[in-house]
């Protein structure tokens, strides 16, 4: 007489157990895993920006564009500029399950995505970007230089060039004949935030135009003769310790 038939064998590479509850994984799965891990560990890094406290105009002008939760004055920012493009929604997950950060902004581009991700607390930004940092095998220190394509300080701008400017930018503040202008351009583009934020710290300056997405970040910047170049400097100072 034969015995029992035995079924198909599965076999096993992990078991974990916890009180009543017993989690097995499969060889098909580990792998699975495995893959999903190598695949996270392929997203480049290329801009990593810290902003420790946004500043009014720059908070305001940012939350013109977002299409998710508007930062408020005084939050902590985190902007990540990751390649692939589509690679961004990755990271988005991965950031803000691993705190309480609200997601303001996601931009997919053609070659890049972007996230920017807000939060009272400082520590909470800076815990979500160390767990991205940590998943897709990456480092602050790995992100992309900051390549400065074009900085200008142009004086007693003329009434002509002002109506374009103002009729080109809607989001920002206006930028008033005779009022002295300083243009910052970037690569990559996220890098013109901490540009503008630590310039409207430093000097009493309006916030004209602050595009972060892209190919290339612009910068535009407008006020008195003395505040431009005050805040200028701080821009570019800002600039430097990016590249260390």
């Amino acid at each position: 007489m034969e015995g029992p038939r035995e079924g198909p064998r599965i076999t096993g590479t992990a078991t974990e157990a916890s009180g009543a509850s017993c989690v097995i994984t499969t060889d098909s799965e580990g792998r699975r895993i495995a893959r999903q891990s190598s695949h996270v560990q392929s997203i480049e890094l290329r801009t990593y920006v810290f902003l420790d406290s946004l500043q009014p105009q720059l908070a305001a002008y940012m939350g013109t564009v977002s299409q998710g939760f508007l930062p408020i004055p005084g939050d902590a920012c985190l902007w990540l500029e990751v390649s692939p493009g589509m690679a961004v929604h990755r990271v988005t997950d991965i950031a803000l399950k691993a705190s309480t950060v609200r997601l303001g902004q996601m931009v997919v581009e053609r070659a890049f995505g972007s996230i920017a991700m807000y939060h009272r607390d400082q520590s909470n930004v800076l815990h979500s970007g160390d767990v991205v940092l940590e998943a897709i095998g990456s480092s602050v220190d790995q992100r992309s230089r900051c390549e400065v394509t074009w900085t200008e300080i142009i004086r007693a701008i003329t009434p002509d060039h002002a109506v374009l400017i103002n009729r080109q930018n809607r989001r920002g503040s206006m930028i008033q004949s005779g009022m002295s202008m300083f243009i910052l351009e970037t690569e990559p583009a996220g890098y013109v935030l901490i540009a503008a934020n630590e310039a409207e710290k430093s000097s009493n300056i309006t916030v004209v135009d602050v595009k972060a997405v892209g190919a290339f970040g612009r910068l535009t910047l407008a006020g008195h003769e003395g505040d431009v170049e005050e805040a200028a400097a701080a821009a570019m100072r800002a600039i430097a310790t990016i590249n260390g």
